[in-house]
């Protein structure tokens, strides 16, 4: 019984009608005999078998019958609940991430690239109904992979983002946000972002950041910008080791933040500073938060009466009653 629920459950307070009917027919029943006096009770011996002292289940067929009735009036049911999730065009979301060599810094931890992918693979796990494409720039840029909806895809080119040799070393903010466009200049989407990540400040590249700013705009692209960085000074890669890896050093965290403010303000986006993982966790939060995907759920619900077998007992205790009083009780004083 613990998947049925009822209707009318407020009926069910008529249930203590039951103990007051069982009281009032008990006290009926004594009031209504009476003593009689008789010099023999012989001739009344076959009176005095079972059915006599069976005859309170009659009260007790009607007390039932009554019950029966209550609980039907409150509609007893089962229910099983379906749902339909209707999609809607979600948003296509692009992440543009420097990779050059500044990205090593270690003043997020191990260091900011590690610190942004882990980051990053979370907040697309978490975003299931948009799709997500991955491009990468240092002084030069290309997409790791195209917008897609297999976040398999996505986070396979997560893991695979690294400092390398396949870029020139350098920062160029202009053609990674150009780059970034282009994936999503086409899209139907009915919301396109992307989130501008650096270190720095445009030293590279043939097209200028401002430049890019404006076709985003011309599209209808939403950018939000990220500087990745400490403020004052971080452990900067500056040398090739002997034996393989970076020498580190303290240097200046230099970020151009008026121009990211800059980029994002011209494409209605918003500008924010990570200066740590926590920091950058909390940015990706919130940017999870301003881009909502709408999510139609329909649900069916389909009930299943339970009210008529009651309603069935109930007569039949009632016919019972009465097919006893009229037979086998009939003859009783």
């Amino acid at each position: 019984m613990t998947d049925v629920t009822f209707m009318h459950p407020h009926l069910l307070w008529l249930l203590l009608l039951v103990p007051i009917a069982a009281a009032w027919l008990f006290w009926r029943g004594r009031e209504g005999s009476a003593p009689i006096r008789m010099s023999t009770v012989g001739a009344m011996s076959r009176h005095n078998s079972i059915w006599a002292k069976l005859k309170p289940v009659l009260f007790a067929l009607r007390l039932l019958a009554l019950a029966s009735i209550i609980v039907a009036m409150a509609r007893p049911r089962t229910v099983d609940v379906s749902s339909q999730t209707k999609m809607t065009r979600g948003i296509d979301i692009v992440m543009a991430i420097d990779v050059s060599g500044s990205m090593l810094a270690r003043d997020l931890k191990p260091n900011r690239m590690e610190g942004l992918k882990s980051v990053a693979k979370e907040f697309v796990e978490g975003r299931p109904n948009d799709r997500i494409g991955i491009v990468v720039y240092a002084a030069e840029a290309y997409t790791k992979t195209p917008v897609t909806s297999d976040k398999s895809v996505v986070l396979e080119a997560l893991n695979s983002v690294r400092y390398d040799n396949v870029l020139q070393d350098g920062t160029g903010i202009g053609m990674g946000l150009a780059t970034a466009v282009n994936r999503l200049k086409d899209s139907k989407a009915k919301s396109r972002v992307i989130i501008l990540l650096t270190d720095g400040v445009n030293n590279s590249g043939f097209i200028e950041p401002e430049t890019a700013s404006d076709i985003a705009r011309e599209y209808g692209i939403k950018v939000y910008t990220i500087g990745i960085g400490t403020n004052g000074m971080a452990e900067f890669p500056y040398a090739y080791a002997p034996g393989g890896g970076f020498l580190f050093r303290m240097m200046q965290v230099e970020i151009d933040e008026k121009l990211m403010k800059q980029i994002a303000a011209n494409t209605g986006g918003k500008y924010f500073r990570a200066t740590s993982n926590k920091r950058l966790q909390s940015i990706y939060n919130e940017i999870n938060k301003l881009e909502t995907t709408e999510i139609e759920e329909l649900k069916f619900y389909d009930y299943d009466e339970k009210y008529r077998p009651l309603v069935w007992l109930a007569g039949l205790l009632l016919l019972a009653e009465f097919g006893l009083r009229q037979t086998v009780y009939r003859s009783f004083i």
